[in-house]
């Protein structure tokens, strides 16, 4: 279970905020809490990484109610997709990268979580559903609108 989510998880987490040292902290508590309610966990047919997002997203709002200083750290070297070995290459990657950031910063928190738990999770609109605990059209829906949003202010 560790081995097979910890990558997605720590992503999720430094996304969402978190700087690599609480990001890593964070996804412990993930696994730790997995862990604790694993003798309770219900297969009912949807993937693990469902039930474990779900926890990821409880463990970050009760360290953000403990804290109230999370800011947007740059995304770490390992959520980074691009590998260029060229210098301008790598500043025009990087400033796409801090242009993203500050558009996701912009949006809602629930729109943001919709967008990091697709795009960095790779999880489907029924998993999110489930984890965000809303209707899979509906995560559809307002999953449409932010990157419709995030495609608008990219381009204007």
């Amino acid at each position: 279970m560790y081995r097979q989510h910890l990558v997605g998880v720590y992503r999720f987490m430094a996304v969402r905020g978190a700087n690599p040292d609480d990001a890593a902290d964070l996804a412990q508590q993930v696994f730790l809490r997995a862990l604790a309610a694993l003798p309770s966990y219900e297969d009912r047919g949807l993937p693990f990484s469902a039930w474990l997002f779900r926890i990821a997203r409880n463990v970050l709002a009760d360290s953000r109610r403990q804290r109230h200083d999370v800011v947007w750290e740059q995304l770490p070297e390992q959520t980074e997709l691009l590998d260029s070995t060229d210098i301008e290459s790598e500043v025009v990657r990087r400033e796409a990268i801090e242009r993203v950031r500050s558009l996701l910063d912009h949006l809602e928190p629930d729109q943001r979580d919709l967008v990091v738990l697709h795009f960095v999770g790779g999880l489907t609109q029924r998993e999110i559903a489930l984890i965000v605990g809303t209707s899979q059209s509906s995560v559809q829906r307002h999953l449409a609108r932010a990157l419709r949003t995030l495609k608008e202010r990219y381009d204007g």
